[in-house]
């Protein structure tokens, strides 16, 4: 494994888009490593790609979670080409009324996480003048979100961050990407009990759709995508729309 300057680190790899993510890589040949808390989950999907593979199962909601994580790929001796930033969940509900411990937990794995691994691993890309960072952001990083006030925010911070860092890694042959799907049809709906809200309802992508877009995006070098023409709509109508229209609308959606 020692040299191999193309793997691919995959957080969240046990479902939905992450799932996706990770054989679109590997249809790449990029050899993976496959991150994620149901290790069961990660040895099934290690079984059918036809890339070498390493599971690595990892609880992003600890505090030394990231660091642990980071230092069982150094002690493998394996050299990180891409780190993809894709493991995170969603709550429903007034944040009055949502248990604290719950969205604490949510913005550890949604925010902390991805910082702490971006922080960690960014360094060595830098310095190898190759590879780069694919973080899965969120449309709804867009807008605010009542009914679902923390997870929206939290996408808003992980596509500010990846702008930011697109443009400080980009002179070093880095590249850092954030994708924004917008509804798709993975578990996160189930977990985030929203399958039944407008924005379930309506437009709804494959996870494969979403991966194919964001990995092909991010070997093209962009800062941002967004697949779909409907949600790059609603990214502009997003933008052009007066605040407190755009809180009224969200609101409407995740009500």
């Amino acid at each position: 494994m020692r040299g191999d300057a193309r793997w691919t680190l995959v957080t969240g790899a046990s479902s939905g888009i992450g799932v996706a993510i990770a054989r679109a890589f590997a249809a790449r040949g990029r050899p993976l490593v496959l991150s994620a808390r149901r290790a069961d989950r990660l040895e099934a999907l290690a079984a059918e790609l036809p890339v070498p593979t390493v599971v690595m199962p990892a609880d992003l909601a600890r505090p030394d979670g990231p660091e642990a994580l980071v230092a069982a790929v150094e002690d493998r001796g394996i050299v990180l080409h891409t780190l993809v930033n894709n493991a995170g969940f969603g709550l429903r509900g007034r944040f009055a009324a949502l248990p604290a411990r719950d969205q604490a937990e949510m913005v550890a794995v949604n925010v902390a996480a991805p910082t702490v691994l971006s922080r960690l691993v960014l360094p060595g890309l830098i310095a190898r003048k190759s590879g780069g960072l694919l973080n899965v952001a969120s449309v709804v990083g867009y807008l605010p979100g009542p009914n679902m006030a923390a997870y929206y925010a939290s996408k808003a911070y992980l596509l500010t961050l990846s702008e930011a860092l697109y443009e400080e890694a980009r002179p070093h042959g880095v590249v850092v990407t954030a994708v924004c799907p917008g509804a798709t049809a993975t578990e996160f709906s189930a977990r985030a009990d929203v399958g039944g809200t407008k924005r379930f309802t309506g437009n709804v992508m494959t996870a494969e759709a979403v991966a194919e877009a964001a990995v092909a995006g991010h070997l093209a070098g962009r800062a941002v995508v967004i697949p779909g023409a409907a949600n790059r709509a609603a990214v502009l109508a997003a933008r052009l729309m007066p605040r407190w229209l755009s809180r009224k609308v969200a609101a409407r959606l995740q009500g």
